[in-house]
């Protein structure tokens, strides 16, 4: 079922980050989510460690429904978490509403629009 409302959010979201980066998906915003909390600036990056900074784009965003808790960072500065709540059966529309709404929520807090 289309959420109409969380669907506008998203689209004002979509229209502030490709202003400054260009086209922009869920994938993309958490991959910028996860840089801005590793806070380390321009890195290069293999495959895997930007799988990794979009994990804790996505641990970060899911925090504040309690799917996360944050545990500190390691020696290197990486942010770590530990799932606290198992993360309910959801098909895949209904992962990428909560990840969007997620992403809007952390945004919201965050006063960046």
């Amino acid at each position: 079922m289309l959420d109409f409302e969380l669907e506008k959010k998203w689209q004002k979201a979509l229209d502030f980050f490709q202003e400054q980066h260009g086209p922009m998906d869920v994938s993309s915003i958490l991959f910028l989510i996860g840089i801005q909390e590793v806070g380390k600036g321009f890195m290069k990056l293999t495959k895997d460690k930007k799988l990794e900074v979009i994990h804790v784009g996505v641990c970060t965003v899911l925090e504040s429904y309690g799917y996360y808790v944050f545990l500190g960072k390691d020696k290197d500065g990486w942010p770590h978490y530990e799932n606290n709540q198992k993360l309910p059966a959801l098909n895949s529309d209904e992962q990428q509403n909560l990840l969007k709404e997620a992403i809007l929520t952390y945004f919201d807090n965050e006063k960046i629009f």
